[in-house]
């Protein structure tokens, strides 16, 4: 796996320096003239006209998950009088409880990067309208407790690891939108998406169990990588058997050859807002339904799916009857060859990936003694298999300026509870905004977040 893993590191690597599937800054939902509302809800519009600095005008980055950097790194106890090393892994037998920072199911690590190519919005066909051009791309994993567990206390036992997986995606985005006032109180918008993908990646160990027993040690898995980008293939090299007659291939790196769009597809936003009497209004979109149908699925996969080990018996260190150390040491290694290592399967033909969809649901109440002071309550839900996740926001927002606005929030998510807050500063010809959805309140010495959630989000406007 190794060859494999690193190749495909390299290409997951290259996907996240160019940009992932962030909708926007949650904490500027409910602020009226943070320019990038209708990526939260397509109904929303400005009071100004705007566009982007290329590639400036909205960038968000976001990182998330339920296990973090200090729950992996421990003070190591034996410091300093029986070890130099003043930290250590959660593997080490002297630490206590070194297992209950992990969620006793999945353990969910992720990184969203969205990049604005360009962004325009202006007021036009009796409403409010944005272009868009988009580059998004997210990278997540799930690693099971079982495998903790499995590392931590490993012993003549059969541990369920589970599965075990790794996915990647990236695309260019160019997206249409319409906001329209229907009349005093409700407002309607949708946006029309044509999806360009890059790269979907995928890597699994399913199935993943440990049997170690006294006499046998028996290991399955069943390891597959899928990987859909125009012009990839996977390189293999043949290597002789040890203990057989015969060779085998196993992939040992990857090569691109006129890298292109690898898929197509389309989504849609659609949301509404609704304004009840003059100080409370209410707001719901559904973000990104939608598909990519990719041209190609080059997949590899492991020849065999268990490895057993059960000893070295009645042999000498030197045989002519097949029955030495060796000879059996050749046996395992032939095996382990073939469990561990992936063989190309070639191209699998075209296959479709669906959009995880969001809702998100608002309330607003304007302070009826002071209308430039107002509350907001905003749930989101995202819906995308193992890494769906649901948070609710409440947020006090401010607008003591015409030109200026912002506002703070506490979120409480399916990985985290922390604050979020906004800047917005738009006066005529220009319009920065930077924020946070959470805030990063926990660093090692050498100021590593130990948090795993991190959000910020920066971008740069001409408005007017």
């Amino acid at each position: 796996m190794k060859h494999i893993d690193r190749s495909i590191l390299i290409v997951i690597l290259a996907m996240i320096s160019t940009a992932a599937f962030g909708q926007g800054l949650y904490s500027g939902y409910f602020i009226n003239d943070y320019k990038y509302r209708h990526d939260l809800n397509p109904a929303f519009g400005n009071s100004q006209n705007y566009i982007s600095f290329p590639g400036m005008g909205n960038i968000n980055i976001t990182t998330y998950g339920n296990f973090g950097l200090d729950d992996i790194l421990f003070d190591n106890p034996e410091y300093p009088v029986n070890s130099d090393k003043k930290k250590t892994t959660f593997m080490n037998p002297y630490i206590e409880n070194a297992l209950g920072g992990f969620n006793k199911g999945d353990n969910i690590l992720g990184a969203n990067v969205s990049l604005s190519l360009m962004s325009a919005g202006f007021k036009a066909f009796g409403g409010y309208n944005t272009i868009e051009v988009n580059s998004k791309t997210n990278v997540y994993g799930k690693l099971p407790y079982g495998l903790f567990e499995f590392a931590k206390n490993t012993g003549n036992k059969e541990y369920n690891i589970g599965d075990i997986s790794i996915n990647a995606r990236s695309l260019v985005e160019v997206a249409v939108g319409h906001s329209h006032q229907i009349n005093d109180r409700l407002r309607v918008g949708g946006k029309l998406k044509l999806l360009l993908g890059a790269a979907n990646v995928s890597l699994k160990m399913e199935n993943v169990t440990a049997d170690l027993s006294d006499d046998t040690w028996t290991i399955k898995a069943d390891n597959k990588a899928d990987v859909s980008m125009k012009g990839f293939s996977y390189k293999s090299e043949t290597k002789e058997y040890k203990s057989r007659t015969g060779s085998y291939e196993y992939v040992n790196s990857a090569d691109m050859d006129n890298p292109g769009i690898g898929g197509i597809g389309f989504g849609i936003d659609f949301g509404a807002e609704y304004k009840i009497g003059e100080d409370f209004t209410i707001s719901a979109a559904v973000l990104d339904l939608g598909f990519i149908n990719w041209t190609n699925d080059v997949q590899a996969e492991n020849r065999q799916k268990t490895f057993t080990f059960n000893g070295f018996h009645d042999l000498s260190v030197q045989s002519d009857n097949g029955g030495s150390i060796d000879d059996q040491s050749d046996e395992y290694s032939d095996q382990l060859a073939n469990f561990a290592n992936l063989q190309d399967k070639g191209d699998q033909g075209s296959k479709q990936t669906t959009l995880g969809a969001t809702v998100n649901i608002g309330g607003s109440y304007t302070l009826p003694c002071y209308r430039k002071l107002s509350f907001g309550v905003l749930s989101s839900n995202r819906f995308e298999s193992d890494y769906s996740f649901n948070e609710g926001r409440l947020s006090v927002n401010i607008a003591p300026l015409s030109w200026l606005d912002g506002g703070v929030n506490y979120v409480l998510n399916t990985y985290y509870s922390s604050m979020g807050w906004i800047i917005n500063i738009h006066p005529k010809g220009l319009n920065l905004f930077i924020g946070m959805d959470n805030i990063v309140n926990s660093f090692s010495k050498n100021y590593v977040p130990l948090d795993p959630n991190i959000n910020v989000a920066v971008g740069i406007n001409v408005a007017w």
